[in-house]
């Protein structure tokens, strides 16, 4: 019997399938990799994992950012630093998941349902909005 995360590991691979083979200009792609991450940090969540996905939520939902500026953002960041603040796990869980992503129809309602989730996941982690802000600002001149 699967656990939790390994069935929701199962079902992230099944969006991903789905959102790369949309060839998307704004690689939507890179929105469900950040919420998910985001989503699933734990103790053993590496630094750079869970700040380069909070980061990417912060991008997208309060700066604009499409999915591809997003990883051009990671890109840069992945060679500007090498050690990133540890985050946490958080005791709060989005209501929305990747089964509920998958759940939509594919097209607009998925992607539409990508956004809801990226929503959801961010606005459990606004405890972490200050330390993502000046990251963002710090290693980015994202203001």
């Amino acid at each position: 019997m699967p656990t939790n995360q390994e069935r929701d590991q199962e079902l992230f691979d099944e969006l991903a399938f789905y959102t790369l083979t949309l060839h998307d200009p704004a690689f939507l792609h890179q929105n469900a990799v950040d919420a998910f991450a985001a989503q699933h940090v734990s103790a053993e969540t590496k630094p750079i994992t869970a700040v380069f996905a909070l980061i990417g939520l912060y991008l997208t939902l309060e700066k604009g950012f499409s999915g591809r500026q997003v990883q051009l953002a990671h890109m840069r960041l992945a060679r500007q630093r090498k050690q990133w603040p540890k985050i946490p796990p958080n005791s709060e869980r989005a209501s929305f998941s990747v089964a509920d992503v998958l759940a939509a129809e594919p097209g607009a309602p998925r992607e539409q349902a990508i956004r809801n989730w990226c929503t959801a996941v961010w606005e459990t982690w606004a405890h972490q909005r200050p330390l993502i802000v000046q990251l963002a600002r710090e290693e980015l001149d994202v203001h």
